[in-house]
């Protein structure tokens, strides 16, 4: 029969009791001495912010697009081309255009014939009429086919301009001076301007001063005001922080999915040119701030004891901006009134109360052990 040897076994267990023990033992004698964690509260400087997000984009941003369809057969300019307004920026191919404007003067031409013919002819039955050879309703006829003749040389004249004016237009020139941001069309590429106009070109009128659209929440949107200042870094340059003011709070919400924001405008100087359409800005609002205030941690105002009982007597009722915070007094914590101002999302402003800098004040319960956790189980084999 094979017997196990266990001595070495029950020697380590032996000598793993007396550490495991004293161990339990000196955590659970510190829990009781001091189980609560504290801050000190201090003084220092607090800035209230609001975080959103935007997109940078150009204060005048122009699409060029086309009245007449064609093949694009020449293009003069390209992406990041600075250009004048008026300046040819591309060309489609012209011959359908022409041709329809030769027939149009031809139309046009046919036209005055018949105008012509028709006013000689009412000018010789008036003669006929003065001596007597017609009579009036003879040459009311006549009149009306003069009528007729100048209609149809008017609307003649009409088709002329427009196939004149869609041959011009044939030639796509720059609205406005500025730089090319998008160029969405290639030679060969035939665009179709039946339904709707298609985008050519993208022109923005001045890259050196921008604005960000910022979607701001509806519970934020009252700290807001013309002309308030703005801080903000986008992901290209992360250790750099650019500045910019608030010009416009639209009106128009968006909602989405129960979620109401409001559409933002901000003014932002770009002399150095470094920030570029579409870039992703961070923004933060600065609402308020102050420096060298009392202020107390978020935690500890956000604290409450497991045994409220303890501390309600001192208690009273509670107004606007008013926060408790607990010192630890003989072992308990104490309930301590304050009004509280600003926060900054980590410290919040104490405006008034019996806390001093330098105080203590309790921002959580250490974590009591589970007994399954502490309790030391020995097996032996």
């Amino acid at each position: 029969m094979f017997i196990r040897n266990t001595k070495p076994i029950v020697i380590i267990a032996l000598l793993l009791i007396p550490i495991t023990t004293y161990w339990y033992m000196r955590d659970d004698n510190v829990a009781k001495i001091n189980p609560y964690l504290t801050r000190t509260i201090d003084r220092g400087d607090i800035i209230q912010t609001i975080s959103a997000n935007g997109t940078l984009t150009p204060v005048v941003l122009v699409n060029v697009g086309t009245q007449v369809s064609g093949t694009v057969a020449k293009l003069h300019a390209d992406f990041n081309d600075q250009v004048e307004t008026g300046q040819i920026l591309a060309e489609l191919d012209p011959a359908l255009l022409q041709a329809q404007l030769q027939q149009s003067r031809a139309n046009l031409l046919s036209a005055q014939t018949q105008y012509n013919i028709a006013d000689s002819k009412l000018r010789r039955h008036r003669t006929l009429h003065e001596t007597g050879f017609i009579s009036s309703e003879a040459l009311d006829i006549v009149r009306q086919e003069l009528d007729a003749a100048r209609a149809l040389l008017a609307v003649s004249r009409a088709q002329v301009e427009r196939d004149r004016a869609n041959l011009n237009y044939s030639i796509i020139k720059s609205p406005i001076s500025g730089v090319v941001i998008a160029r969405d069309v290639d030679i060969g590429q035939t665009v179709a301007a039946n339904f709707q106009t298609p985008i050519l070109f993208q022109i923005a009128k001045d890259l050196r001063e921008m604005q960000i659209n910022i979607s701001v929440a509806e519970a934020d949107i009252g700290l807001l005001r013309i002309d308030q200042p703005i801080n903000f870094t986008v992901d290209a340059y992360q250790n750099s922080t650019f500045n910019g003011t608030v010009k416009q709070v639209r009106l128009n919400p968006t909602i989405q999915e129960n979620v109401v924001t409001y559409n933002v405008v901000a003014m932002v100087n770009n002399d150095e040119g470094i920030l570029l359409p579409g870039m992703t800005a961070n923004i933060h609002f600065v609402v308020d701030q102050r420096q060298n205030v009392l202020r107390a941690s978020n935690a500890a105002l956000r604290y409450q004891p497991k045994d409220p009982a303890a501390s309600d007597s001192q208690q009273p009722g509670r107004q606007n901006n008013e926060s408790t915070l607990y010192r630890l007094i003989d072992g308990k914590p104490v309930a301590t009134p304050v009004i509280t101002g600003i926060t900054d999302g980590n410290f919040t402003e104490i405006v008034t109360g019996t806390v001093k800098a330098g105080d203590s004040v309790i921002i959580r319960e250490k974590s009591e052990k589970k007994d399954s956790e502490t309790k030391f189980r020995f097996r032996m084999f």
